[in-house]
């Protein structure tokens, strides 16, 4: 008994790197993560934030691609009301004829960024309350075998059948994928409160589906992981300073941590970061084995979606490794 790994990248711009050092380091990061045997790596669309490179997530999964072999590259995921589904369909449908049977389009309903940065997006804000429903399944017709949004003909695209997820933080995103018959991602990482209720929504409302022929659930952590504790929480400091920077509005580069973090964080700011991170996964790998166990046997998902918020390159891919290692100590545990 096992279930696979996996990674989400935000492609971080560290304080003091450059957008150019955070491709490198997430080209990187991709390598790293096939040769520990992880199942797939995706990147997130984000747009104006000064920490993240991933704006143009299908651009950086071609370079992602190119640097690895057999891993599986996504979306994690593409935000659709920024976009025509068209335009979604041709791009994914490229990134699959370049890589055939390694890519997933997992699909997000939220802006991923301010309502200013979403009009200059041009997003039909002005449209229907919630389209996605409707998007999802124009996307779908794309990239069938047999075209079903006639006249209108997705190439590349057409006949790629790409998987499509759907990802979500709240009850709506796993409504509509056990409606669809669609794999369901929660993002229990930064929005822990409905992981639990959601998943029982997606697997008491399941419907089969074409893709999908019983339910199939990840569910992200953020996940520090070092040869000691002590080492562990001192990089994920950069995490919770993150999260205070959200908090107060506050654009930034993605922080580099601190050995005190209470000269970054106020006392009044921490309670609000505990609960978004509960699920967070930092210490060595004994001590993460054990709180890793607990949350599975808690979910019981399919699949662990791990992000690694480090500022250091060479910290972050330690702790793909040492991450890696413990799949295995499960094994031998659950034997």
């Amino acid at each position: 008994m096992s279930i696979p790994f996996s990674i989400l990248d935000l492609a971080p711009i560290g304080d003091g790197q450059t957008v150019a050092d955070a491709i490198t380091n997430s080209k990187a990061l991709a390598q790293s993560a096939e040769a520990n045997g992880y199942q797939r790596i995706w990147l997130a669309e984000h747009h104006g934030m000064r920490g993240i490179a991933s704006a143009a997530t299908a651009v950086m999964l071609a370079a992602i691609g190119g640097a690895t072999h057999k891993i599986r590259i996504g979306s994690g995921g593409v935000m659709l009301p920024n976009h025509a589904p068209l335009v979604i369909a041709e791009q994914f449908g490229t990134l699959a004829e370049m890589f055939p049977g390694r890519v997933d389009l997992g699909l997000g309903r939220a802006p991923g960024t301010d309502m200013a940065t979403a009009r200059a997006l041009r997003r039909n804000l002005g449209g229907p309350v919630d389209s996605y429903p409707e998007d999802v399944e124009e996307l779908q017709g794309y990239l069938a075998d047999e075209n079903k949004i006639k006249p209108i003909i997705a190439m590349p695209g057409q006949g790629t059948k790409v998987p499509i997820w759907l990802l979500g933080s709240s009850l709506y995103s796993a409504q509509l994928a056990a409606h669809m018959g669609l794999p369901f991602s929660f993002a229990s990482h930064f929005a822990p409160e409905m992981l639990l209720e959601a998943l029982n929504i997606y697997r008491d409302n399941f419907r089969p589906s074409e893709q999908l022929d019983k339910p199939y659930v990840s569910a992200g952590v953020m996940a520090s992981v070092a040869e000691t504790d002590e080492v562990a929480k001192y990089h994920f400091t950069s995490a919770q300073i993150k999260f205070a920077h959200l908090r107060r509005n506050a654009n930034r580069p993605f922080p580099a941590p601190v050995k005190d973090l209470q000269s970054a964080v106020a006392a009044a700011e921490m309670p609000m970061i505990n609960q978004a991170l509960r699920y967070a996964m930092v210490g060595a790998p004994d001590t993460v084995a054990k709180r890793l166990e607990q949350f599975i046997e808690l979910t019981g998902v399919d699949e662990v979606i791990f992000s690694f918020p480090l500022h250091d390159p060479k910290a972050r891919l330690k702790a793909v490794e040492l991450t890696a290692g413990i799949d295995l100590m499960l094994k031998q545990s659950w034997h």
